[in-house]
């Protein structure tokens, strides 16, 4: 149950006013970090000996923001300080960034799709041949000049066939849970969720053996020309939102423990479900176009 200050949303009892909070230093900082993060990640992938300590300072830092962040917004939630008004605006706010977050994808899905429909027929072509005799227009090949280094593809067993079914899998699990806290079943809400995290780890478990094996064994790197620059791209973009939805399906397990929600008033739980759902849905087109095609 709620704690005895909080007001459910659209409750007689909620804040009859549109709450909107003080200046925060939180979004500057949370720039802050993000720019040092992807100076570090830039740093790193140019093998300059600064970049992974500056990266993963910058990631630690955008932890902690999100963490002081997103504990003001719980407090003011918990505080009855939400109508709602605030709660249409979370869910466009959701709606929103789960679209930029479609476009972000989209790019690099766009790049793939550029590449090997568009470029490789291209310099494949009778006038290309006389410069790059040797260049064949198969997905994997080494470039037209020759200069990167062997390499093999990944291909969709095992391993992208077993993370497929764990991110499904997961998606039903967390189906459960939200069904069960809008029965009022806390405790069955908090199993079911857990086990959707669960799932989550084990998938990123697997998403780490698999680079471990390109690396290693197939020769595929990120400088393995654009068929490595997309698979890790993609892949590994992919990896880091679901370490992210992970997190904040963490948080709601905290929350839902704490007793923070009720069946009629769970933004939170909703506005983490449906980022997850939409890594799953990524996942799929990942899977068919990036390991099967």
């Amino acid at each position: 149950m709620s704690s005895p200050t909080t007001s459910p949303v659209g409750s007689p009892h909620s804040a009859p006013y549109y709450y909107v909070p003080g200046p925060s230093r939180w979004p500057m900082l949370a720039g802050i970090s993000m720019l040092v993060t992807m100076a570090g990640a830039s740093g790193w992938v140019n093998s300059l000996p600064w970049g992974p300590a500056v990266c993963l300072v910058g990631i630690v830092a955008m932890l902690m923001v999100l963490y002081f962040w997103f504990g003001d917004a719980i407090g003011e939630s918990e505080g009855g300080m939400y109508s709602k008004r605030i709660d249409v605006s979370y869910r466009w706010s959701m709606s929103w960034f789960i679209f930029s977050e479609v476009m972000f994808f989209g790019a690099f899905f766009g790049a793939l799709f550029y590449a090997r429909a568009v470029t490789m027929p291209w310099l494949s072509d009778l006038d290309h041949k006389f410069i790059w005799p040797d260049f064949a227009p198969v997905w994997g090949n080494t470039g037209p000049a020759g200069v990167v280094d062997n390499f093999q593809t990944m291909g969709p067993f095992p391993i992208p066939t077993i993370n497929t079914a764990l991110l499904l899998l997961s998606g039903v699990t967390l189906t459960i849970s939200h069904h069960a806290l809008r029965a009022g079943h806390r405790s069955k809400t908090a199993f079911w969720l857990f086990a959707t995290i669960l799932l989550g780890a084990i998938f990123m478990g697997f998403q780490v053996y698999e680079y471990m094996h390109a690396y290693q064994e197939l020769n595929l790197k990120l400088t393995s020309g654009i068929y490595g620059s997309t698979f890790f791209m993609l892949t590994g973009f992919h990896g880091f939102h679901v370490t992210m939805g992970a997190i904040m399906l963490s948080v709601i397990l905290y929350r839902v423990l704490k007793g923070h929600f009720t069946a009629e008033n769970h933004f939170g739980f909703e506005g983490a479900a449906w980022y997850w759902h939409f890594v799953d849905v990524v996942w799929l087109g990942l899977y068919v176009v990036v390991y099967w095609l």
